[in-house]
């Protein structure tokens, strides 16, 4: 996942562009990916696909000939979409189109005009405190005209047409944790997933930002029905304890299984209930279509001091802080993979595990007589109102240790599948 963020990393991405197509190429050495254009100018709910970026060059030259905010040295130091500029002009004027971070004076920030025509370049403050008057030649090498907006998505089979969305925004330029340690993440998730047998089918979407979920939402209304849970991966790389927040029903099987992983990661952690701001968790969960999305990220937007900042580069982000992202996602996925409701096949009283050799004698209850308990659990709540993942969470018991233990019981065949 590190490996694949470091080669991302000087990509320039926007909305649109060739950026976002270099990105989705390399994805789709790791994923098989269906490309989609959607051209510009098409109605997408109350948007419109805007017209497509793309840049070669751009920078300031000052009197004395030094280029400053030069695009090929770092492309966070042009406007993400600035319009394309070319002329001299005198210090004073300039300073209407520049943009710093007085507080952390060493650093570039993010800044983007993808729905006002503009233009303007991003430097550090020190440097912008050092420019002397006189006239400075500016160049900004784009091309703003009709074009498309690009997104890859992949689909995994399981057993049903029942689905499970796993969305990631891809139209960040050269940012880490916001937001290739997502794409990193999702596209791990999509490689394991794919050799595995599932319950579930899996959607993976790469897209850009608020206008990529409303282009996809706008495009597939008739296949919404499907999805049966979803999560929004966002700022998973950096070393903040993991955060979940909720989708806006708060009580979604996906929150409840994110919930109950992270419980049991034995690690902090820290739910928050659905708000209508941040990721594409908003769209996803707006009134009208009320999808059980959540997001999953560490520390979230704007509570960590490099967002949207040059400091939000390869150092921020760290192999085992993916790692254990990566970790709590698929815990997650096991937990919705393996959640069931069954019928306790002997409900007048316990039944006698002993004489089915399922309950060990007292000396050899090595884990404190936990799986017994499972059992007995699993038992008396199996009445076809409760899923194993109600039993595990009214128990406090890992979820896992409940799956086993009514797989076990299903053997014996003291548990039966409740009809649906």
């Amino acid at each position: 996942m590190y490996d694949l963020i470091s080669e991302l990393y000087p990509i320039c991405r926007s909305i649109t562009g060739d950026g976002v197509r270099r990105t989705l190429e390399i994805i789709n050495r790791h994923v098989p990916l269906t490309v989609h254009e959607v051209c510009t100018g098409t109605k997408v709910f109350d948007w419109t696909v805007p017209r497509e970026w793309n840049i070669r060059n751009a920078y300031i030259r000052t009197p004395a000939g030094e280029k400053i905010a030069d695009f090929a040295e770092s492309n966070l130091h042009v406007v993400n979409y600035s319009l394309p500029v070319s002329g001299e002009f005198p210090l004073h004027e300039l300073r209407d189109h520049l943009f710093t971070l007085p507080e952390h004076p060493d650093w570039v920030p993010y800044r983007t005009s993808f729905f006002r025509e503009s233009w303007g370049f991003c430097l550090s403050h020190r440097k912008l405190m050092s420019l002397k008057d006189g006239m400075y030649q500016v160049l900004i090498d784009s091309t703003l005209k009709d074009g498309s907006l690009t997104y890859g998505e992949a689909v995994i089979p399981g057993r049903t047409t029942d689905e499970v969305l796993i969305s990631t925004h891809i139209c960040h330029p050269s940012l880490c944790n916001d937001n290739l340690s997502g794409i990193s993440l999702a596209t791990q998730l999509a490689r394991s997933l794919k050799t595995r047998q599932l319950r579930y089918s899996y959607r993976f979407l790469f897209i850009p930002s608020t206008i990529g979920s409303i282009t996809w939402l706008s495009q597939n209304e008739d296949r919404l029905s499907r999805i049966m849970h979803g999560l929004v991966l966002a700022c998973v790389g950096d070393s903040g304890m993991t955060t979940y927040k909720k989708s806006r029903r708060g009580n979604a099987e996906i929150d409840r299984a994110m919930m109950h992983a992270l419980r049991h990661s034995g690690q902090a952690f820290e739910t928050v209930d659905f708000f209508p701001f941040g990721y594409d968790e908003r769209q996803y969960c707006s009134p009208g279509f009320d999808l059980p999305v959540g997001c999953l990220m560490r520390t979230p937007h704007g509570k960590f001091k490099e967002y949207h900042t040059s400091a939000d580069n390869l150092d921020l982000v760290r192999p085992e802080f993916l790692a254990d992202s990566y970790a709590k996602a698929v815990a997650a996925l096991e937990i919705l993979e393996n959640n069931r409701t069954l019928i306790n096949q002997n409900p007048k009283c316990e039944p006698q595990l002993g004489r089915r050799g399922l309950y060990r004698a007292y000396a050899d209850q090595r884990d404190g007589g936990k799986e017994e308990l499972a059992m007995l659990w699993v038992l008396n709540m199996s009445d076809g109102r409760n899923s194993l993942l109600d039993i595990a969470d009214k128990s406090g018991l890992p979820f896992e240790l409940v799956r086993e233990a009514a797989d076990l019981l299903q053997v014996h065949g003291l548990l039966g599948d409740h009809a649906s």
